[in-house]
């Protein structure tokens, strides 16, 4: 792990939970929690309805820990932020495929900010009944995106998947060593992740980059963002990249692909992952998914002088 690798994530948590509370408090930001509408995709073999999850709310200084002052002012401004955060949304692929049907990601649940945790209304307003997902397949065990996999009284939220995380992600959270190894900054994500993958350990399937959950749904190696992070890439109609957190702004990322984002585990690492998927889905005009892009979340790089533009599609 990098010298980089976790720069003061301590602090940044720290003022994730205290920006929260004030915007709730003060109302800065009023995202919609429920869908008024779903964007839906048909891939090749796969039909995709984006389900939103809410959204969450980020200091400056996780989002932008590169950028100047004067930098940082208008990109907020544009995510709809000010000059302590802003918010950005969090997007589940529900993907139909044959007789599946396979969430990636399950969302907060109530195990982050109050504002997110909103996949199982929506879910209800489609008409699906947690009962009717057959798969649960994780980019990674942050708690915006595996909180949900029990409910408040601790039972499975969705209790007739079956769960699918690379070997990579589970062997690191797990690690019964962890708190003596890691640093205090990363304890309480681990204890999220643990509560998490434990909880499915009975129905979890461990994966590896290049192996496939369903035929072609293929397991991509993007970690850095945690150790294990993976993305998930669909044939058919020129292939689509769902990439989880290995890209976590449209906007910032996509016009500053050399810089980092405060909650990368390995900054580094996190750094290539991301440059090498903006790099392929530009070259070969691969349509992407991102989980914290404004919902829906879908479109493409094209390059723009040393950065890329997202352009929806």
């Amino acid at each position: 792990m990098s010298d980089k690798a976790i720069p003061d994530l301590s602090l940044t948590r720290r003022e994730v939970v205290a920006f929260a509370v004030s915007a709730a408090a003060v109302g800065v930001f009023a995202p919609t929690a429920l869908a008024a509408d779903f964007r839906r995709v048909k891939h090749g073999k796969f039909d995709i309805t984006v389900v939103s999850d809410g959204s969450l709310t980020l200091p400056a200084g996780v989002l932008l820990p590169d950028a100047t002052p004067a930098e940082r002012r208008p990109i907020l401004s544009r995510l709809g932020g000010n000059a302590e955060g802003a918010p950005v949304s969090a997007n589940i692929p529900l993907i139909r495929y044959g007789n599946d049907l396979i969430l990636v990601d399950n969302g907060s649940g109530s195990n982050f900010q109050s504002t997110a945790g909103k996949l199982a209304a929506n879910l209800s307003i489609l008409g699906v009944d947690p009962a009717d997902i057959t798969k649960v397949v994780f980019t990674h065990a942050h708690p915006d995106h595996s909180g949900a996999t029990t409910t408040r009284g601790g039972e499975l939220r969705y209790p007739n998947a079956q769960y699918f995380v690379s070997r990579a992600e589970w062997d690191f959270w797990t690690d019964k060593n962890f708190e003596a190894k890691r640093p205090e900054a990363l304890h309480g994500f681990a204890r999220g992740a643990q509560r998490d993958l434990l909880a499915i350990r009975d129905r979890l399937e461990l994966v590896k980059p290049g192996e496939e959950i369903v035929p072609g749904m293929l397991v991509l190696n993007t970690a850095g963002h945690t150790p294990g992070h993976t993305s998930i890439e669909l044939a058919g109609d020129g292939n689509l990249l769902i990439a989880g957190d290995a890209c976590t702004s449209e906007v910032i990322f996509f016009e500053h692909p050399a810089w980092h984002f405060g909650f990368d585990t390995d900054a580094e690492t996190a750094l290539k992952s991301r440059q090498m998927l903006l790099d392929r889905a530009a070259s070969e005009k691969i349509r992407m998914l991102g989980y914290h892009w404004a919902y829906p979340g879908i479109g493409y790089a094209e390059r723009r002088g040393s950065g890329y533009a997202f352009v929806k599609a």
